[in-house]
């Protein structure tokens, strides 16, 4: 007979559950249904992280259709009519993909039963399945009359005593190594009496096979098991009982028996799908660094680890010897320290040369106590001539820490090989110890970075305005045609790569009237032309009626809306060739300096700044970055032994000032500890760090060169001023994630010191009243299209500008980090989108179920305070509103304990990309447009986006029927309705007029609150009376 298959289920613990007892927590128990069986929990009281290790099992019944587990869970409350359970969220878990022994822990999100439902909170449950093996058929009865019956039954009690002895004996070395495990893992000693109930639970699991001495032996403390005994936990979930410890005597014994009954039960560990993600590596953590060492007085370089450097400046040489027949020589450096070699530029025909270069070389790479300086004659055809060198013991090398002055360089004299060969010349050289602080680090030469293409640099973007073309009219226009009348537009061309045209006049004329404003982004200095064509559409083709240029310099400048004066530009046929006369045409042309020139989100904005700079308002505070490191990254490129390697720099936004980090090379842990500052004038803006792959590194002297890769970004952080505390220094490492077609994936970590310091809390607090965005966009504001088509035209004259910079800060860093892309279609940000809105209306939702709760009379101590409360709102009516503003300034003092003391991070599970139902969905967002994607893939997503529309398109349905139900009120659609509608209004004016409107609110009021047992369960007359008006939703095709 086969055995019966079981489901095993195992319920851990929950956390970051909803509140709903009233008091700030939860009295949480869960309720298990699977096949018609149901099981529950103990209740955990007070907890909203509650953790009940308890296992259950359930038969399977149909194996081949195992169907779904769903678990509940509710918060126990008592009240004055019983107890009574509120719901907290539910899990429904498929069966069928369960695995067939246990595994890790793994955390399901809690679930709304219906739209509105306040929820939050995970639950940690560990699901498998087993088969149980048949039960042995029972022995045949025993004959007391004969005697050979009654031998063989003690016979048979003897081997099974010994077959005990042989498995306890073959389990001994087992048992030594999880002493060792188990004594690691000694909490705390648990008392005498709670050893011995724990020890009455083992004995009765214990199978009749096993001697029934064991019990008692453990009991009994044999061995001075008694007092020694420590804490008893069982670890269900891994399918093998487990006593912490317990010393050698009884409780030995019981703990072999245990493990003999469940050594069929081997734990098996999870493997992730790509589709679940684990929660705890997208969470920001704390660290702890040692922060101010890189310099003696803690004004800068105070939010960065100290980081040793052995710094050599050369300086020049003299009196060098003649190694080539034109009786020069091509003088160089070179320096050895450790593994590290390195050398200077090469001074062509000089016997005196200058280097002036610095080289920084990490502590961490010098393995040894010497360096060796040596002059080297750079010979083309044959080897390099030696000229001289030297040995400086590091031990002896003076330190220097900022803001110590410099140490002077000083004259050596060059010395021979073993003090043979001819050698003369002396070389200008200094060598200290310091830091990264060093004013000499920046431009120095570096052990961990290379060329000067992969230092550190700083770079500024472009003043930014906006040019407003306003196109009036044009006359004496001479078409190809002469006998036709022409169709004219004009088309306007800003570099680069801006372009655009008017309508067609509305009257086809030689002398056509438009009337238009287009709008440009161009950048300082303005050394382009502006381009102006008027051209006549004939047929299928587009003639060029004249054109003009005008230089961007000559337009005039505003900074309000005051009118600019206008101007008449003759056409030409080729600007500078003059010919005949084409007619001209009337503008204004005018840079509008009082707007705030958008190349990123308005949703992230890092400055509000005007165009204008004599606009601007002054500097609030000042942010401060100390970039310490990277841990973990994921190899970026594969190399030739297979292993992979990274060589990642930061890139930091603000305002017009971005900075970059030097690049480490083929490191998972790079560590940068660079600081730097920016000027705050507005505290609710937004810093953006992001991390990339260098993918120019295969040549150190000329990158750009080598290969035309992009680099590759590893992750990005955005933090908002607004959320961090004044003079506080937060140093978190952050989790860099990136949206691939499998899913969200973590890229490793981010490092950060951050501090916001302000001169004034007074001025910070002043600016959250001012307006966010300057004055000009709020008395002439632009269309959100006309926004989005100057922001990616702005995001583009940003990134062509700092690709000309040395070394480039290149375009694909440009675009990632002000995220061009953030427009682009995606199910996952709609998503992520509808949620936020319902985590909005949770607040709304909580309120109506509150008031709800009152009116249902679930608490009746509470529903009474409601009515005294009301009573004393309605005679004393000028109580209102300091009562509301007093209870939200109670709810605010009540939620500043529970305030995150973390600076907000990219959130994973905000983004839902922790679990992904579809993963075509995520590769939509990478696809281009137009799509490449086959028909079938093209067709499946199209028919999802049409589900998608509908439902909001039915959710739009339904508001407008409730509009167009309340219109109908009072416009006789329904003729019947308004009758009864504007009769009630009559009868209830009279009766208000009459009635002193404390007596009408009170009896509303109770009216309202009134007993369940007064309640009908049919709805009300007014929403029957509401649900029967008319709507236009029966009038639509």
């Amino acid at each position: 007979m086969a055995g019966e298959r079981k489901l095993v289920v195992e319920v851990t613990s929950a956390r970051g559950l909803m509140p709903k007892d009233g008091e700030g927590s939860s009295n949480a128990y869960c309720v298990l249904d699977y096949g018609h069986q149901r099981k529950r929990t103990r209740v955990m009281p007070k907890d909203l992280d509650p953790a009940w290790n308890e296992k259950f099992e359930f038969l399977i019944v149909d194996p081949s259709m195992p169907g779904d587990l769903e678990i509940n869970v509710q918060n126990e409350r008592k009240s004055g009519t019983g107890r009574r359970s509120s719901f907290l969220g539910r899990v429904v878990v498929p069966v069928s993909f369960m695995p067939g022994a246990p595994g890790d822990v793994r955390w399901y999100p809690l679930q709304k039963r219906g739209l509105f439902s306040n929820i939050k909170g995970d639950l940690g449950l560990r699901i498998w399945h087993m088969m149980e093996s048949p039960p042995p058929p029972p022995p045949p009865p025993p004959q007391p009359k004969e005697e050979k019956e009654e031998k063989q039954l003690e016979e048979t009690k003897e081997e099974k005593k010994e077959e005990t002895k042989g498995i306890e004996n073959k389990l001994e070395p087992e048992r030594k190594k999880e002493i060792k495990e188990e004594k690691k893992m000694e909490t705390k000693e648990e008392t005498k009496e709670e050893q011995k109930k724990l020890v009455q639970e083992v004995a009765k699991e214990v199978p009749k096979e096993t001697p029934k001495e064991a019990p008692k032996e453990a009991e009994k403390g044999g061995g001075g098991g008694g007092e020694n005994a420590g804490a008893v936990t069982r670890e269900l979930g891994a399918g093998v009982v487990r006593e912490k410890g317990w010393v050698d005597g009884g409780g030995e014994r019981i703990r072999q028996i245990r493990r003999i009954v469940k050594a069929d039960q081997q734990p098996e560990f999870h493997r992730p799908t790509p589709r679940t993600l684990p929660d705890t590596d997208f969470t920001v953590k704390e660290t702890n660094p040692d922060l101010g060492k890189a310099v003696d007085l803690k004004t800068h370089f105070d939010l960065v680890e100290q980081m040793t450097y052995l710094f050599v400046r050369v300086v020049k040489a003299r009196d060098l010897l003649a190694k080539d027949a034109n009786g020069k020589s091509d003088p160089y450096v070179r320096l050895t320290v450790g593994a590290v070699k390195t050398q200077s530029k090469i001074i062509r025909g000089e016997l005196n040369p200058e280097w002036n270069q610095v080289f920084a070389v990490g502590r961490d790479k010098i393995h040894g106590g010497t360096l060796e300086l040596t002059v080297w004659d750079a010979d083309k055809e044959s080897a390099d001539d030696f000229l001289g060198g030297l040995m400086f013991d590091l031990h002896e090398v003076p330190q220097r820490k900022p803001p110590e002055s410099p140490l002077p360089p000083q004259w050596y004299r060059l010395e021979a090989k073993n003090g043979k060969g001819r050698v003369r010349g002396d070389i200008l050289i200094a060598i200290w110890w310091g830091t990264q602080a060093d004013e000499a680090f920046p431009d120095a030469w570096q052990s961990d970075t290379g060329g000067p293409y992969f230092r550190s640099k700083v770079y500024l973007s472009p003043r930014l305005w906006y040019l407003r073309v306003t196109i009036i009219e044009a006359q004496d226009l001479v078409p190809f045609d002469k006998g036709r009348l022409p169709e004219p537009y004009v088309k306007v061309r800003v570099a680069p790569y801006q372009t655009l045209r008017t309508q067609f006049a509305q009257v086809r004329s030689a002398s056509p009237f438009w009337h238009e404003d287009l709008m440009f982004v161009v950048s300082e200095p303005f050394d382009d032309l502006l381009h102006i064509l008027v051209e006549d559409r004939n047929g299928g083709k587009e003639d060029i009626l004249g054109q003009v240029r005008i230089p961007l310099h000559s337009i005039e400048s505003r900074i309000d809306g005051r009118p600019v004066a206008t101007r008449w530009y003759i056409l030409e046929k080729e600007p500078g060739k003059g010919g005949g006369f084409l007619g001209r045409i009337h503008l204004r042309l005018c840079f509008d300096g009082g707007y705030h020139v958008m190349d990123e989100s308005s949703n992230y904005l890092s400055s509000t700044r005007p165009s204008a700079k004599r606009l601007w308002r002054p500097c609030l505070g000042v942010l401060e970055l100390g970039i310490h490191g990277a841990n973990n990254l994921l190899p970026m490129k594969a190399t030739k032994d297979s292993r992979g390697s990274t060589d990642a720099y930061c890139v930091a936004k603000y305002g017009q000032k971005w900075i970059r980090t030097r690049t480490i090379f083929e490191s998972f842990n790079p560590r940068w500890n660079e600081q730097y500052t920016w000027e705050v004038d507005d505290p609710c803006t937004v810093l953006t760090v992001g991390v990339f792959d260098n993918r120019h590194t295969f040549n150190l002297m000329t990158p750009d060169k080598s290969t035309g890769a992009k680099d590759l970004p590893i992750g990005k952080v955005r933090i908002r001023l607004s959320t961090l505390e004044s003079d506080r220094v937060y140093t978190n490492a952050y989790p860099l994630l990136v949206v691939t077609p499998h899913g969200v994936k973590k890229m490793g970590e981010l490092e950060l010191a951050v501090r916001l310091s302000c001169a004034s809390t007074l001025n910070l607090m002043q600016a959250y009243l001012q307006p966010q965005l300057p004055r000009m966009h709020y008395f002439y504001p632009l269309d959100a299209k006309q926004l989005e088509t100057l922001r990616v035209a702005a995001m583009n004259i940003v990134a062509l500008r700092l690709m000309r910079s040395e070394p480039p800060l290149r375009q694909e860093i440009v675009q990632f980090m002000l995220d061009t892309e953030a427009e682009r279609w995606s199910m996952r940000r709609s998503k992520a989108n509808y949620f936020r809105i319902m985590g909005v209306l949770n607040g709304v939702m909580a309120v109506m179920n509150w008031f709800s709760d009152i009116c249902s009379w679930k608490s009746p101590v509470t529903t009474v305070l409601v009515h005294i409360l009301l009573l004393i709102l309605v005679w004393y009516p000028e109580l209102l509103l300091p009562t509301m503003f007093l209870y939200m300034f109670l709810i605010g003092a009540w939620n500043y304990r529970f305030r995150s003391r973390t600076p907000p991070f990219m959130d994973a599970k905000l983004s839902q990309g922790e679990h992904i139902g579809d993963l075509d969905e995520l590769e939509e967002e990478f696809n281009v447009v137009p799509a490449s994607r086959a028909q079938e893939v093209l067709k499946r997503r199209y028919e999802r986006l049409r589900g998608v529309a509908g439902r909001i398109q039915n959710a739009l349905g339904e508001l407008a029927t409730m509009g167009e139900r309340l219109h109908a009120l009072l416009t006789w659609r329904d003729p019947r309705a308004t009758a009864i509608f504007i009769s009630f209004c009559l009868v209830t004016a009279i009766i208000l007029y009459v009635t002193p409107f404390q007596v009408v609110a009170v009896l509303l009021g109770v009216y309202i609150l009134r007993h369940p047992r007064f309640r009908d369960p049919l709805p009300a007359l007014p929403m029957n009376f509401f649900k029967r008006l008319p709507s236009q939703s029966d009038r639509i095709l």
